[in-house]
């Protein structure tokens, strides 16, 4: 009670209502802030439920007609896809075939709803039959022969009229083969969204469900990063806006927040943090058993990224909290 100060400064003064709490909440997230993650599969009024990600489904390209017209009502950022091909095989052809199915996904979107922001995935590991993101000398991911394939789905992607497209592979290189790539195709204003520190989660399980992309032997250990380095995160960073990254993503997001901070510290670029799919299963099922409110743990968490210095935010939740932020 006879602390410097008391009782003219009360932090409660500032509490005391929603009102006020909010007059003076020093961080906030909107909509538009939010990118809502999508996988698309062929057929045709195919809804295949996600066990391990609760409410999240695989979806024929009419059926993300009808889900993007909500997205675009709700005032979403964007949606990023990634696709699921009907065969696949080493070389992962299906990710740069013209009538792939993103590219076909991105043409049809982009003709019904052609201000929504679409962002495509660009990495080979949905499409091959290893389930690597690269090409395969012997039992390791070749890295420099899988460059010009990367390069190649960016420039389908982008003719097919992709805003942003996000290489995930963690290939060394890549960002400069495909900016290159795309300015030498006549896409100058294509963005890149770099997966500049990316690290060998534990958390990325149910994604591997929902992308069918599991590798077939070994893990990703030898070009994700370790989830003990700090420095190396901000050398990525650095590396990829020197070869011509507009956007630079952290991923995993809340296992990540001191990266997430350093790398807008260092390099002021717009900062993207992705909320996996582990750290999205978890929430949902503590809320499913009763032990935590989804909602508002789903809320707290983005916060926090948002906290963090993450300009964007990449979540499976991203359309339940649209409507959580408009109520």
């Amino acid at each position: 009670m006879n602390s410097p100060g008391f009782p003219y400064i009360r932090g409660r003064r500032l509490r005391r209502t929603a009102g006020i709490r909010q007059l003076v909440r020093e961080t906030s997230v909107s909509p538009s802030d939010l990118i809502l993650p999508m996988f698309v599969v062929e057929g045709k009024q195919v809804r295949r439920p996600v066990v391990s990600m609760p409410g999240v489904e695989q979806v024929s390209v009419d059926e993300l007609l009808l889900d993007a017209a909500a997205i675009v009502e709700k005032g979403l950022g964007g949606l990023m896809l990634f696709g699921l091909p009907a065969s696949k095989e080493p070389g992962g052809s299906g990710a740069y075939a013209e009538d792939g199915i993103v590219q076909k996904a991105v043409r049809r979107l982009k003709q019904a709803h052609p201000d929504l922001v679409l962002i495509t995935d660009v990495c080979l590991c949905e499409y091959t039959s290893h389930g690597h993101c690269g090409l395969l000398r012997g039992d390791q991911v070749d890295n420099d022969s899988t460059l010009p394939l990367l390069a190649q789905i960016a420039i389908s992607h982008a003719r097919a009229g992709a805003d942003i497209v996000a290489p995930s592979d963690m290939m060394d290189g890549r960002i400069g083969i495909i900016r290159s790539a795309l300015d030498r195709g006549g896409f100058q204003d294509t963005i890149i969204l770099s997966y500049a520190a990316k690290y060998a989660s534990a958390f990325y399980g149910p994604f591997r469900d929902a992308a069918d992309s599991a590798p077939q032997f070994g893990n990703r250990k030898g070009y994700q990063m370790d989830s003990g380095n700090s420095d190396e995160a901000i050398r990525e960073a650095l590396r990829d806006v020197e070869e011509g990254a507009d956007i630079l993503m952290v991923k995993p997001a809340i296992p990540s927040l001191d990266i997430i901070r350093r790398i807008k510290e260092e390099t002021r670029y717009p900062v993207c943090a992705y909320q996996v799919s582990g750290e999205f299963a978890a929430i949902m099922a503590a809320a499913e058993r009763g032990w935590l409110d989804g909602d508002a743990a789903m809320l707290e968490s983005v916060l926090a990224i948002k906290r963090a210095g993450a300009d964007l935010i990449v979540t499976y939740y991203a359309s339940r909290l649209a409507d959580l932020l408009t109520e």
